[in-house]
């Protein structure tokens, strides 16, 4: 489980999250919705463990963040790209890997396993410079997923992805929830937001509902996710 209690975090004077206090449980995914700028990137940083709070803390499974070990089972896929051009995508892998502790025999399994899971495979001696916006996507995924972690935060993961492969992608993000992973999802897409347990929707620095997908589609008026953003 991922306490976070009462979160407080500005930048340059600006309050971006405002004592933000969930409990996010495991062997779910959750999605964090709300408009550009809501504070959904911060609140995934802060639980990284990548930027530090104004206040508050956040811990995981009782342990408060930032902490190497639990660090080492967490994959992370940032909204930008944070990859080598100049290298290969099996490099990058392989390079991230090699931040991640993951060895070489695990790292030959579980190479292959992702690059096959974004359909890389055919691509993986390229060049990262020669990838489409979209292919970096598909390789960042499978960075994230390179050291088997037990909980993901990916922002805004499926972006420039054509259709039916983030099908198969979110097919495997199911398949990792029923393999007891804790999947944290950023999205501003409607049928992705269907598709988790549980929402987190933040506006004007601060969380405005926070339930079951069914909980908060019964105190909708027509039971969309559109709806949810006109909750005061």
């Amino acid at each position: 489980m991922i306490s976070i209690e009462n979160i407080t975090k500005s930048f340059n004077g600006n309050v971006v999250l405002k004592n933000i206090s969930i409990k996010i449980p495991d062997k779910e995914i959750t999605c964090l919705l709300g408009p550009s700028g809501a504070g959904k990137t911060t609140l995934i940083r802060l639980i990284l463990g990548a930027i530090k709070a104004d206040s508050g803390r956040i811990l995981i499974n009782g342990t408060p963040m930032p902490n190497l070990n639990i660090l080492g089972k967490i994959g992370f896929m940032p909204q930008g790209d944070a990859l080598y051009e100049n290298l290969s995508a099996i490099d990058n892998i392989r390079f991230f890997a090699g931040l991640y502790g993951v060895d070489s025999k695990m790292f030959e399994e579980q190479s292959q396993k992702v690059l096959q899971l974004v359909n890389l495979t055919t691509e993986q001696h390229k060049l990262v410079s020669k990838f489409s916006g979209g292919m970096k996507k598909r390789l960042s995924i499978a960075i994230a997923s390179i050291n088997d972690p037990d909980i993901m935060l990916l922002d805004e993961p499926t972006v420039g992805i054509d259709p039916l492969l983030k099908q198969s992608i979110w097919k495997q993000f199911i398949s990792w929830k029923e393999q007891g992973k804790m999947l944290i999802v950023s999205t501003h897409i409607t049928e992705e937001a269907h598709k988790c347990d549980r929402a987190i929707l933040i506006n004007n620095n601060k969380v405005i509902a926070y339930n079951t997908l069914d909980k908060l589609l019964a105190n909708t008026q027509n039971g969309k996710i559109e709806e949810l953003f006109l909750i005061n």
